[in-house]
């Protein structure tokens, strides 16, 4: 049976370039259901911190982080991860992304989603230069057809937009990945700064979840 056929027998449902969903989670079921070739027999969550996108989940999941504190399964720098070549069918990826930015008390994003690190002067205020070694050991540990579910936002600092997705697909490419999809994910609202007066940019309200293949074709 062909792939198509298999898709078709298991009931077709598309998937649209834009969520309003509130949660993660929901958008990363989705996400899981739609673009890996086969169900997924282990999925690696490169930076799992307090595991929000696996709450309800039944799915076979290896929870890394770097950080102890929250008692993640494996204890390890993704960029150097203690895991065989070709191990998992998915790895999903959630990066540091709102550097430096205001001090919204609205959103405590350290507690949350543990934000608590801080781009230096020396990197541009970005995270960007963490990218590549990541992507090179994604692709290690995924195995053939893998895909590499990321999500990404750009941002503003210094007044100069910051078009981390943009870095995050050239690291991927650089290392042999093929950017397949992108999603939109709209929150609710941007990050506010009581001493932002006058912005001359839209605000960001969304992210980006972007799919990468491990792979020469995407379909």
């Amino acid at each position: 049976m062909s792939v198509t056929e298999r898709v078709v027998a298991a009931g077709y449902e598309p998937l649209d370039s834009v969520w309003y969903g509130e949660e993660d989670a929901d958008l990363l079921e989705r996400l899981l259901a739609f673009y890996p070739r086969h169900e997924p027999k282990l999925i690696l969550d490169a930076t799992v911190n307090g595991g929000r996108f696996w709450r309800r989940s039944m799915r076979p999941i290896i929870g890394l982080d770097i950080d102890p504190h929250h008692r993640p399964m494996v204890c390890a720098d993704n960029t150097a991860m203690p895991f065989a070549s070709c191990s998992f069918d998915v790895v999903v990826y959630d990066p540091p992304h709102i550097p430096n930015q205001g001090r919204d008390r609205s959103k405590d994003f350290n507690t949350r989603f543990g934000l608590g690190s801080r781009a230096s002067k020396e990197h541009g205020y970005t995270f960007s230069h963490t990218y590549p070694a990541f992507m090179q050991e994604a692709w290690r540990v995924l195995a053939d057809e893998g895909i590499l579910l990321c999500k990404i936002v750009d941002y503003i600092h210094n007044h100069r937009y910051q078009w981390a997705h943009v870095d995050l697909i050239k690291a991927g490419e650089a290392v042999g990945f093929i950017a397949c999809d992108c999603i939109v994910k709209v929150r609710k609202g941007p990050i506010i700064d009581p001493k932002w007066k006058v912005a001359h940019h839209s605000r960001r309200q969304h992210c980006y979840w972007i799919i990468f293949r491990k792979s020469h074709r995407c379909e």
